[in-house]
């Protein structure tokens, strides 16, 4: 038997001996800078990067088992950290200056980044426009999602330019001149990863802080490609759930889930990234039906005590509704409808 990749091991025990025995507590309050100082120093924040910046360059089972192993202890935390992988990829793929400024920090854990681009989804609408200003870009117009505000050191930026490209810059994740963040927001779920609003009017930063240029249907090509497959969160969350259940109700559920993961990573390790999206899409929604089913079982099972906000099924219940929505595109929403209309 092949021993576990140390990286999925330190994940385990940050699991069991942190994340999971405080979730509760994390779920009604927020992430705590403790935490992600754990998860900084366990060098899961390097699991993407290239050896050569101080990361693991680690193999795609390493990142889906340990998104498992994090969502499914505390989805809060999974949250904050989980934004750090994109920035770290896309300067991994980047031959621009800020590639050797930063990638180092964060493959290290240095440094904790967070994203603010899922808006640059809704094109042809602008939520965000960037333009030229002296040596540097100018950001203007609204983030309606941030996440990780007051725990992240950077964040990675995107916006929309008047040649309609895709432009994706880094700014230090605190108020300055263009940037004013809104109150955290109080959500349903995962109100403890401090989701916030950035009003930008204005922001300058200089041309060597952009990280990415490409034209807008050409990211969003790739981009659609990243939202087909299952969420691994989605299967670490699952199996929380079915740790609330009697074997003989969990049976079932597990035999499910089981089927749903090996084929969405069998697809996701043996065809090309471009191949298959219609059976992408249907494992990635049939993934969700599992959970809804092991989290709803959970809370059935749980009884009236369920509804205290306090009670672990309570807060599984919960952050698989948010997980439902959490980079979601119009396309995966309409085959998710289409399957609970069906």
């Amino acid at each position: 038997m092949t021993a576990p990749h140390p990286l999925v091991t330190r994940a385990r025990r940050l699991a069991d001996d942190l994340l999971a025995p405080h979730a509760e507590q994390v779920d009604q309050r927020e992430v705590p800078v403790s935490h992600l100082a754990e998860i900084r120093r366990s060098g899961l924040l390097g699991l993407n990067a290239p050896r050569e910046y101080g990361g693991a360059a680690a193999p795609g089972a390493v990142v889906r088992e340990t998104a498992e192993i994090l969502a499914g202890a505390c989805c809060s935390t999974w949250f904050v950290q989980t934004q750090h992988h994109t920035p770290v990829l896309t300067l991994a793929g980047s031959e621009a200056p800020v590639r050797d400024r930063l990638l180092g920090r964060l493959a290290t854990g240095e440094l904790l980044s967070g994203v603010a681009y899922a808006h640059v989804r809704a094109y042809p609408r602008v939520p965000v426009r960037v333009t030229r200003e002296r040596t540097g870009r100018r950001f203007d117009g609204t983030v309606p999602w941030y996440t990780g505000w007051g725990l992240n050191d950077v964040l990675l930026l995107a916006g929309v330019t008047d040649a309609d490209e895709v432009l994706f810059a880094f700014a230090e994740a605190r108020e300055q001149p263009g940037l004013r963040a809104s109150a955290p927001m109080r959500l349903a779920a995962l109100t403890a990863a401090r989701t916030v609003s950035l009003e930008l009017d204005g922001l300058w930063l200089p041309e060597e802080a952009v990280a990415l240029r490409a034209p807008h249907d050409r990211w969003a090509a790739a981009d659609r490609l990243r939202t087909l497959n299952a969420n691994p969160a989605v299967f670490g969350l699952t199996e929380a759930a079915l740790t609330l259940l009697d074997e003989d109700t969990a049976a079932p559920l597990r035999a499910r889930l089981a089927e749903v993961r090996r084929r969405s990573y069998a697809l996701i390790d043996g065809a090309a990234p471009h191949e298959h999206p219609a059976e992408r899409l249907a494992l990635r929604t049939r993934a969700y039906g599992v959970m809804q089913a092991a989290t709803t079982a959970a809370v059935v099972a749980g009884g009236g005590r369920t509804m205290l906000l306090a009670n672990k099924a309570q807060r599984l219940a919960r952050e698989a509704l948010f997980l439902m929505v959490q980079g979601q595109t119009a396309e995966s929403r309409t085959a998710h409808l289409d399957a609970l209309t069906a």
